[in-house]
Formats: structure tokens, C-alpha cells, sequence
């Protein structure tokens, strides 16, 4: 059976939930505590994917993410970037995406170095809502390539899921990062309208640049989300039927059984 390990530690909240959407998705799923990794007890190389779910890691202390990222990178950094390079999924959700960016696992896990961050939604609020998300490649913002996030595939053209965060806000160090980030198809998820027309606030919940909402490595492997997944797995989760999948799952749950199904 696949194996999936949810990293979790002082102040992670969402790891349950996700654990629960991989169970759902026909994994068996595994909450391990980071210093059990830091300590040899438990090999990362044993499982098929790797999880940062959503939460508070460490209180949010200096910025969302950072104090995970740097503990991920200085004492699990080799074999985490190991783990990416060999094509296994690796997802972080909310928090778990400020982690990956923060670590540098994203965009790029070859050179591991952070090139661009989730800060202060510029309402300067906590943004607690059901938005709708594009997929890049249908927002009318074309790339090079048009390979997909192994992560997203069979979803409908637009999506709705949950976010609740107050540093979501996507942005790049630079704008040669930016450009090889869009030019590469590493964009995922666009925040929009109903329709799929990117849109401003409240619709963009935190002024994510360019509308994103979620990225992956060019492998489409490593994938970065602010909206909540795990939080749609069943259709009764969503506050309304109208325009949702006409199942007793939800738009979340495809995510994870993407990657399941890849491992097979």
C-alpha cells in the first residue's frame, strides 16, 4: 500500500484532516513528528509521499513557516530534496506551503534556495472564506509548456475550496523569478471569479501576485497551496451544492487521490 507521512509539530493543526483525506484516497497515512525524522526513527525514504499540512508551525514566530523551514532545511534539508528529486509527491497546504517556499524547496528543489514568499494579505486580516480557483493553464495566461501538476488532474476548469490564513499573499524576489515561474507552467491555481476571469480583492482573499494561489516545481511533483484541500473531501463540507460535483466527495479529494494514483 502507498504510504504517505504527514509532518507535523508544535502548533500544526491541519494534520489530521489530511491524514484523513489520504486515507480517503486509498493511502495509508502516517502523522509523524519531525524529530522522530531529525532522530533516524523514522526513514523519509519509506514512504511514497510527504505532506506539510496546514496550521501554525512553531507559533508563525519571525514569519509563517520560517522557524519549520529552516528546521526542515539544516537537519532533513538532503533527504527531503532527495525525496522531490526523485519524482515522489510532496504537497504543503497553507502553512505547509509558506514551508516549502521558505525552504526552498519551491520553486526549484534543484537549487534549494528561496526565491519567493507568502506574506501579509493586504487587507492586514485573517481571511476565512470558500474561494474559487482556476487552473493556470485555463486562465488565459499561456507558458511555454503545457505539462500538468500531477496534483491537479481531472479537476473541472474552476474549483472552489477554503482558505483561512493572514500571510498568503504570493510574491517573487525578482521579476526574472517571477517570469521563469509563469514561462515554466509551475503556476497551478489561480484565485478568480466564478467564471475563471482572474479577479481582485475580496475574490484575490490576500493580493497574491498575478492571482496565485498555488505553484509547482517544473516536475510538477512539489506542489504549494494556500486554499484547503482536505477541508473539502466530503460535498456536505461545502456550505452549498449549487455548481459543485454532483457526488458525496468534494473537489478536495481528487487532489489526493492524483497523487496516490501516481505511486501506483
Amino acid at each position: 500500500m502507498i504510504k504517505a507521512i504527514i509532518l507535523r509539530t508544535a502548533g500544526t493543526n491541519c494534520d489530521w484532516e489530511t491524514a484523513a483525506a489520504f486515507e480517503l484516497a486509498g493511502a495509508k497515512a502516517e502523522r509523524v513528528h519531525i524529530n522522530r525524522l531529525i532522530s533516524g526513527e523514522v526513514k523519509l525514504a519509506d514512504y511514497q509521499i510527504m505532506a506539510v499540512p496546514g496550521g501554525f508551525s512553531y507559533g508563525d514566530d519571525i514569519a509563517s513557516g520560517k522557524i519549520l523551514a529552516n528546521e526542515l532545511k539544516n537537519k532533513l534539508g538532503r533527504q527531503i530534496q532527495k525525496f522531490a528529486s526523485d519524482g515522489k509527491p510532496v504537497i504543503g497546504i497553507c502553512n505547509g506551503f509558506q514551508v516549502l517556499v521558505k525552504m526552498g524547496l519551491l520553486p526549484d528543489e534543484v537549487s534549494f534556495a528561496q526565491t519567493t514568499t507568502l506574506t501579509f494579505n493586504d487587507s492586514d486580516k485573517f481571511e476565512c472564506r470558500w474561494i474559487n480557483l482556476v487552473r493556470s493553464m485555463e486562465s488565459g495566461v499561456r507558458s511555454k509548456g503545457e505539462k500538468q501538476c500531477l496534483w491537479v488532474k481531472g479537476l473541472p476548469k474552476v474549483i472552489q475550496l477554503p482558505v483561512a490564513h493572514g500571510e498568503g499573499k504570493f510574491v517573487a524576489s525578482d521579476k526574472r523569478t517571477l517570469d521563469n515561474i509563469e514561462q515554466n507552467n509551475m503556476v497551478v491555481f489561480r484565485y478568480c471569479d466564478a467564471s475563471g476571469k482572474m479577479a481582485q480583492y475580496p475574490l484575490n482573499p490576500n493580493g497574491a501576485v498575478n492571482s496565485i494561489a498555488g505553484i509547482s516545481n517544473k516536475k510538477g511533483n512539489v506542489f504549494g497551496l494556500m486554499p484547503h484541500p482536505e477541508r473539502y473531501v466530503y460535498a456536505v463540507q461545502h456550505p452549498s451544492r449549487i455548481g459543485q460535483p454532483r457526488s458525496e466527495y468534494g473537489w478536495g479529494l481528487q487532489i489526493f487521490k492524483n497523487a496516490v494514483e501516481y505511486c501506483h
